[in-house]
C-alpha cells in the first residue's frame, strides 16, 4: 500500500473516531457522573495497554516520560474535561465540536512563533473557509450555549492546541502505544479527585448507561481517536492535522443521526461541503509539493514537520 493511501486512511480514521468523542460526551451526560465516566475510561485504557507496552515504557528516559505525562495532561485531561463539562452543562454536541474546531486557526496562529514554521496563504484561506463551513453547520444551535459551557469548551480547545504544538516541538516521541499508556495513566490520576469531588466515590456503577459510555470512550474515542491523532501528527504538520478537525462537526451530526435519531439539518450538509472545500484548499499546496520534489523546500517553509 502506498504512503499516500496510508495517509488517506489515517486521515479518514481520525475524522470519524475523533467525532465519536462528542457522541461519547452525550452518552456520558446521561449518566450524571461525567467525571467518573472519564476516570474509568482512562483506567481501563491504561490497563488494556500496559501489558503490551510495559517493556517499552520501562526503557524510556525520565525526561520522555515526564514529557508524555504533560502532553497527556493537556491533550486528554485538559481537553476532555473542558469539552465534556461543556456538554454536561447543556452545550449541544455539535456546538462543542464547533468550538473545538477553532483549534486549526489557533494552531496555525501559533505554529510560527512556537514551531518556527510558516503557514502559507492557501493554508490560511482554507482554514478560514473551513471555519465558515463549521459555523454554518451548527448555526442553529448557537443560542443553546451557556456562558460557562462556552468557556469550558474554549479552554479545552486551547489545551489540545498546546499539546499538539508540544508534540511537534518534541524531538524524540516514543511509539504511539507507549505514549497512550503514559498519557492514559496520567489522565486517570488527574480525573480521580474530580470524580471523588463530584460523585463522592470511584466505584464502577453497575449501570448499563455507564458501561455503554465507558466502553464507547475506550474503544472509539481513546484507543482509536488518539491513536489516529498522534499517528497523523507524526506523518504530517500540526496545521494539516488540525485542519481535519473541521470535518468533525458534520460527522458528529451523522453519528447523532445513527445513535440518537437526530435529523441532519440542511445547514449541516451545506457546512460540510464548505468545510471540505476549505480542507482541500488548505492541503493543496502540500499535495503539489509531494508531486514535485523540487518544491519540497517551499513546502517545508509552509509548515511541514521535520518528523515526516
Amino acid at each position: 500500500m502506498s504512503a499516500r493511501a496510508i495517509t488517506f486512511i489515517m486521515d479518514v480514521g481520525l475524522i470519524v473516531t475523533w467525532s465519536s468523542g462528542f457522541v461519547g460526551g452525550k452518552l456520558a451526560s446521561a449518566t450524571d457522573t461525567i467525571f467518573l465516566v472519564l476516570f474509568w475510561r482512562f483506567v481501563i485504557t491504561g490497563l488494556v495497554l500496559l501489558p503490551f507496552t510495559l517493556k517499552e515504557v520501562s526503557q524510556l528516559s525520565a525526561r520522555t516520560i515526564i514529557q508524555q505525562m504533560l502532553i497527556g495532561s493537556l491533550a486528554m485531561f485538559g481537553y476532555l474535561a473542558g469539552v465534556n463539562a461543556a456538554i454536561h452543562l447543556g452545550v449541544p454536541a455539535a456546538l462543542a465540536a464547533l468550538i473545538a474546531a477553532l483549534q486549526p486557526l489557533a494552531t496555525a496562529a501559533l505554529a510560527g512563533p512556537v514551531l518556527h514554521k510558516k503557514v502559507g496563504k492557501l493554508e490560511w484561506l482554507g482554514l478560514f473557509i473551513g471555519f465558515i463551513g463549521v459555523a454554518v453547520s451548527v448555526a442553529g444551535n448557537i443560542n443553546q450555549a451557556s456562558a460557562t459551557g462556552f468557556a469550558m469548551a474554549f479552554l479545552g480547545m486551547l489545551s489540545l492546541v498546546a499539546a499538539t504544538l508540544l508534540t511537534k516541538h518534541a524531538r524524540n516521541n516514543p511509539p504511539i502505544g507507549s505514549s497512550l499508556t503514559i498519557q492514559s495513566c496520567t489522565t486517570a490520576i488527574l480525573f480521580a479527585p474530580l470524580a471523588l469531588y463530584m460523585d463522592n466515590a470511584l466505584i464502577f456503577p453497575l449501570d448499563t448507561a455507564f458501561w455503554e459510555a465507558v466502553i464507547w470512550f475506550v474503544l472509539f474515542s481513546t484507543l482509536a481517536a488518539y491513536g489516529f491523532y498522534w499517528g497523523c501528527l507524526q506523518r504530517g504538520s500540526a496545521v494539516k492535522v488540525a485542519s481535519l478537525i473541521y470535518l468533525t462537526p458534520p460527522v458528529t451530526a451523522v453519528w447523532a443521526l445513527v445513535m440518537f435519531d437526530e435529523a441532519i439539518a440542511t445547514a449541516t450538509m451545506i457546512g460540510f461541503a464548505i468545510s471540505l472545500v476549505g480542507i482541500l484548499i488548505a492541503q493543496s499546496n502540500r499535495a503539489r509539493s509531494s508531486a514535485h520534489p523540487s518544491s519540497a523546500q517551499k513546502s517545508s517553509s509552509q509548515g511541514s514537520s521535520p518528523q515526516q
